[in-house]
């Protein structure tokens, strides 16, 4: 069978659509540095190792690998072209872009490449012949070729780092350095390179030593840290490199389209669910050593009693065969050593965090199991909120991190974000809960079943999302179910990284008059469809030969609310907006590179009462109200102001007293802050009792908190951190507290607003 035949006939038994996690922005160079005048003469320094032979990671490939990986970029290319919803957008000479792409997928700071290098590149992959070696040959040299040259530089910055690094630093100087630098070009060629990692150095050295570190100490904390980085660029393999560069390609078409190499496609698909087999333990590296830093309640670790926090891993081994020692590997190769099939055993080679001998070791065997990674999952809590003639009312709260749920209709092992949220409702309901906030602030997407069904916890049947696909057909997804799970007031609480699925739950409630939407101005904007195509179905021969295959994520259509208006671009738009640092983040999908066009389509069919404009505007007086009067939103404003004022400083000081200065002035606001945040909560915390959809967890067992080398973090964080616990609910949300405070206003001033639309 053709391969166009293959793709038709699976695409007619499309898997559950998913809407993928909008992509978070790359996060600033941190901005804490710096540094001393002159340095005190270096110590005699070991002799610098010769920098290392890039490696061709696709000629080291075996032969039937290599011919494997060429099919799978013909296919995802041709997924691409066949069914996405932007196809006709995307030509050969839109490859104009790949390169660039790539590189900056690589760089995204713009430290390691010249500009030499991204010239040479575009000359030699001309966009035609990019598209046309790809697409029709599978052809990844380029990328390759990207990848070595990418090794190249960062070995030989590492080679200078380290002749340099012994050196004095001039850190009286009026130098400046730009941390954030993804808008900024490469530097031209070496000499422009070495100009900038001369203050690059500077900034890292002036950050330890503002961390309280001798010059010595920032040496060897910068030494190790380009080791690190070292060890992490020779644990890249050829599905990473592949992966990058079809990315480069697929965001062309627009920015949740995505090829998923077999590892990572293997960690999506524990994020729909919520499940993996393993042994139950987060971990963490530190100094190239595997540390056990959490162990989960109920997980097979925990059961067995045989490890504990601050232990160190050596080695692993499957049962049966020898140990494999992980010591200096990436942390996502020992996580695959580790996971398994449910039922199988693991041994590791332990070192006891607490033994008093450094060569101690013991063997310990663990039988892999199920684990519910029950922490991401919907949880609640009843806040007691006072009431405005005295005492308090019990209102509730739900939130959802993510949409997870079944894959398929008869998986009964795996959780659903709607079975959850409903048990959550009765328990609370039970319990004397008399209104309701919904928290999707952080809720990213997950799968569309999830979101119409959900929805369908607050409406009668009707319409929840009409779907659009590229051929202009109008696919209408309703809740089919008549009876409603709560009828009470409803708060629907947002912000700029409430994306997809949360914009369309969020979107039906509003057009229903069901719920008042509350928090940022908008919501993410992510108004597009994606479905996940395995490549094993497309690639049967590959998959019979037992390679690993990736998958493919294809945007296929756009959906819009009952109303016909589309959340692409524009979000969700809150009927109550409480102020907040995410309005001054690139974070929408605006900000996105090739995001689609906003659009509208007739509404759909569904009997809706709107919230009457004059309550609306009562609940905003009401609510601005008080954010002009309560100190907590005093303290909240003067944050954002502070935000907004270090966002403007492009350029940090690389002058050690200048920053010193700025330092003092940094920890003197966050102490008070810190102080005024801590007096409101002892004298105006609310109360509350939290709610799980299985017995309460356990508490957790971790490693003590600390900060890491690398991190800003001062002991107080610290203290707050562990103080917070596994407290799922902070003592001063302003934002969950205001909309507990407009649910209660609803309930006041416009009850019957909240039922209108129940039967």
């Amino acid at each position: 069978m053709s391969f166009h035949r293959r793709l038709i006939a699976a695409l007619l038994l499309l898997p559950a659509l998913v809407f993928a996690e909008p992509a978070p922005p790359a996060p600033a160079v941190d901005a804490a540095a710096s540094a001393v005048i002159a340095a005190p003469a270096a110590p005699e320094v070991a002799a610098v190792p010769s920098v290392p032979a890039p490696r061709n990671l696709l000629a080291d490939l075996p032969a039937q690998q290599r011919e494997a990986l060429q099919l799978e970029v013909r296919a995802h290319l041709n997924i691409l072209d066949e069914v996405h919803y932007n196809r006709d957008a995307v030509r050969p000479a839109s490859y104009s872009e790949v390169i660039s792409n790539t590189l900056r997928a690589f760089d995204g700071q713009k430290l390691f490449f010249l500009g030499s290098d991204l010239t040479e590149f575009q000359d030699k992959n001309r966009p035609d012949t990019l598209y046309w070696n790809t697409k029709s040959l599978g052809r990844l040299d380029p990328a390759f070729a990207i990848f070595a040259r990418y090794e190249q530089r960062i070995y030989e910055r590492i080679q200078w780092i380290k002749t340099r690094l012994p050196g004095d630093f001039d850190l009286a100087s009026s130098e400046t350095y730009e941390t954030d630098r993804r808008e900024l070009e490469w530097p031209a060629d070496a000499s422009a390179a070495d100009a900038l990692w001369e203050r690059r150095l500077k900034f890292e050295v002036l950050q330890e030593l503002l961390n309280k570190k001798t010059l010595e100490q920032a040496r060897v904390t910068i030494t190790k840290r380009y080791d690190r980085l070292s060890k992490n660029l020779d644990d890249f393999a050829a599905g990473d490199v592949a992966e990058v560069f079809l990315n480069a390609i697929s965001s062309l078409y627009d920015p949740h389209s995505t090829y998923f190499s077999p590892q990572n496609y293997e960690e999506f698909g524990i994020g729909m669910r919520l499940q993996l087999f393993g042994i139950g333990a987060l971990l963490g590296i530190e100094d190239d050593i595997c540390i056990l830093k959490e162990i989960i309640p109920g997980g097979p670790a925990d059961l067995g009693r045989q490890l504990k926090p601050n232990d160190k891993i050596l080695a692993v081994a499957q049962d049966g065969a020898d140990f494999v020692d992980i010591v200096g590997m990436k942390l996502r190769r020992i996580v695959q050593q580790i996971r398994g099939p449910k039922g199988t055993k693991v041994r590791l080679l332990v070192q006891p965090g607490d033994a008093a001998d450094s060569a101690a070791r013991r063997e310990v065997v663990i039988v892999r199991d199920l684990i519910n990674l029950d922490s991401a999952r919907a949880h609640g809590a009843i806040f007691q909120v006072p009431a405005p003639g005295g005492g308090t009312e019990p209102l509730g709260v739900i939130t959802l991190p993510t949409f997870y749920g079944r894959e398929r209709a008869d998986a009964k092992d795996q959780n659903s974000a709607t079975d959850d949220i409903a048990s959550l409702i009765r328990q609370m309901e039970t319990a004397g809960m008399k209104g309701l906030v919904l928290d999707l602030r952080r809720n990213g997407g997950g799968l569309l079943n999830e979101a119409v069904s959900l929805a369908g916890l607050f409406i009668p049947k009707g319409p929840v999302v009409q779907i659009k696909g590229y051929d202009g057909a109008v696919k209408v997804d309703e809740d089919d179910d008549a009876s409603v799970a709560y009828a009470g007031p409803l708060v629907v609480l947002t912000s700029r990284f409430s994306a997809s699925a949360s914009e369309i739950v969020a979107g039906a409630l509003q057009n229903y008059g069901r719920a008042i939407i509350v928090g940022d101005t908008s919501t993410h904007g992510k108004g597009t469809v994606q479905t996940v195509q395995e490549m094993r179905r497309f690639l049967p021969g590959v998959a019979r030969l037992g390679l690993a295959t990736g998958a493919t994520k294809v945007t296929i259509q756009k959906f819009f609310l009952p109303n016909g208006a589309s959340t692409q671009l524009k979000g969700v738009v809150s009927d109550i907006v409480i102020p907040s640092v995410d309005e001054f983040l690139p974070i929408g999908e605006s900000d996105l590179p090739h995001a689609l066009a906003w659009d509208e389509i007739p509404t759909s069919f569904f009997s809706a009462t709107a919230i009457p404009a004059s309550v609306l505007a009562d609940l905003r007086v009401q609510s601005v109200k008080r954010m002009d009067t309560l100190p907590e939103f005093d303290l909240l404003k003067r944050g954002i102001a502070r935000f907004k004022d270090r966002q403007a400083e492009k350029a940090i000081s690389l002058n050690l007293e200048t920053r010193r200065a700025g330092k003092e002035s940094d920890k003197a606001f966050r102490d008070a802050t810190r102080a005024e945040r801590k007096a409101l909560e002892a004298s105006d915390a609310y109360a509350f009792t939290e709610y799980f959809v299985a017995a309460p967890p356990a508490p957790r067992i971790k490693a003590p908190a600390k900060p890491d080398e690398d991190s800003d973090l001062d002991p107080d964080e610290v203290a707050d951190e562990e103080e917070a616990g596994d407290q799922r609910y902070a003592k001063m949300d302003v934002y969950l507290r205001e909309g507990l405070r407009v649910l209660q206003d609803m309930r006041i001033t416009a009850p019957t607003v909240a039922i209108v639309n129940v039967p």
